[in-house]
């Protein structure tokens, strides 16, 4: 069996899906590894390091493609590159079914099998497959780096000489993976810090790394899905959340936006009017920027000077730490593969919960119950 990677061909994709390490550890399975060459150069990994692991580094991207009986990818490849695929080829990578129904249609109409990374269930046995928590937890880390690096004070308190400078106020919305990682590491550069979640559960995971749980009374029964995700509040609820974060944002020096709600546009939680009440050179950092962000003014892919606050909405923030993004993304394919290849093969095992809801197309059909539930 032939496992193809190729070079990411998306708008400021650095990441690769497959690293030499990873490569060494699938020939050592008794499977077949192809590199299109450059595809690790990227994010720090030469063709030398894939020849050295075992892997044949090939100059044609066509010859990879048609070749491959499992394509690795990181985003979800071209059509031009799925129709160099053969009938019947695998396809593992980030694929978003929800927002991009066309695309799985067209992966059936070609008879792709498809697993995607962004649907394994958030189950205990899963845990080592889960790119999006590997994705979100870099995520989390750098969203605080640029928040400190546009704010023009110091994040620790200081004591100098000249008298003694406070320690920043940063506050994170959304206590997600990305929003715990966002804490710790504002925690580390000495802020002060706060958190919201529409989930109550969360507020343990909050305080055990030294921030204030902002608490906001709701009426909902259940703010959490069977997956562990927030669910989409009432709009009576939404408009008390607004009123306690609205008061919690402007006295904040960086304010870090991390809901996302999955196969729905990202939740507004900093409207325009909050935005004006923070001091200037205040920041915002929206992580949601990609699905409509979750501030009002968010530009994705812009930092906006609002009346002299500033608002980030960077994208692809795994991508800009991509050596490491792709070292974890690796070994999460890698735990994927040991569970979907037996003997030398791929086992479509569609009792297996993680196998049933990471298949997204097999035979013509949409298979994974979490695509076919929220069409």
């Amino acid at each position: 069996m032939i496992i193809g990677v190729c070079k990411e061909t998306e708008l400021n994709e650095k990441r690769v899906a497959l690293t030499p390490e990873i490569a060494q550890k699938l020939i050592a399975m008794g499977l077949n590894v192809t590199v299109e060459s450059g595809a690790g150069l990227a994010s720090s990994y030469t063709d030398g390091d894939y020849l050295a692991a075992g892997a044949i580094v090939e100059n044609s991207r066509t010859n990879v493609l048609k070749t491959s009986d499992l394509l690795l990818a990181v985003q979800a490849p071209a059509k031009d590159t799925i129709n160099h695929l053969k009938q019947g080829a695998i396809l593992i990578c980030f694929i978003w079914p929800l927002q991009n129904k066309e695309y799985i249609e067209y992966l059936k109409k070609q008879n792709i099998t498809s697993m995607a990374m962004d649907t394994i269930p958030r189950i205990s046995r899963a845990q080592s497959m889960d790119a999006l928590s590997s994705m979100s937890n870099i995520a989390g880390y750098k969203a605080v780096l640029i928040g400190a690096g546009i704010l023009d004070k110091y994040l620790p308190m200081m004591m100098t000489a000249a008298g003694t400078i406070p320690p920043a106020r940063v506050l994170v919305l959304g206590a997600g993976v990305a929003g715990l990682q966002a804490i710790a590491t504002a925690k580390r550069l000495g802020a002060i810090v706060e958190a919201f979640d529409v989930r109550p559960v969360v507020k343990e995971q909050v305080e055990s790394l030294g921030a204030k749980f902002v608490e906001v009374p709701l009426e909902e029964e259940s703010t959490e899905t069977s997956g562990g995700y927030a669910k989409e509040l009432t709009e009576k609820n939404k408009e008390k959340q607004r009123e306690v974060i609205h008061q919690h944002v402007k006295k904040s020096d960086i304010v870090i936006t991390t809901a996302l709600i999955p196969g729905r546009p990202a939740p507004l939680l900093i409207t325009k009017a909050m935005v004006d009440d923070m001091s200037p050179g205040s920041v915002v950092v929206d992580i949601a920027a990609e699905q409509g962000g979750n501030c009002e003014i968010t530009r994705p892919g812009e930092t906006v000077n609002h009346n002299g606050v500033y608002i980030a909405g960077p994208l692809n923030l795994p991508s800009s730490l991509a050596y490491h993004a792709s070292k974890l993304y690796a070994k999460n394919i890698l735990s994927l593969l040991n569970l979907l290849i037996q003997d030398g093969k791929p086992d479509f095992n569609f009792e297996d919960d993680i196998i049933v809801n990471a298949t997204i197309t097999h035979n013509g059909d949409v298979i994974s119950p979490f695509v076919l539930e929220n069409s």
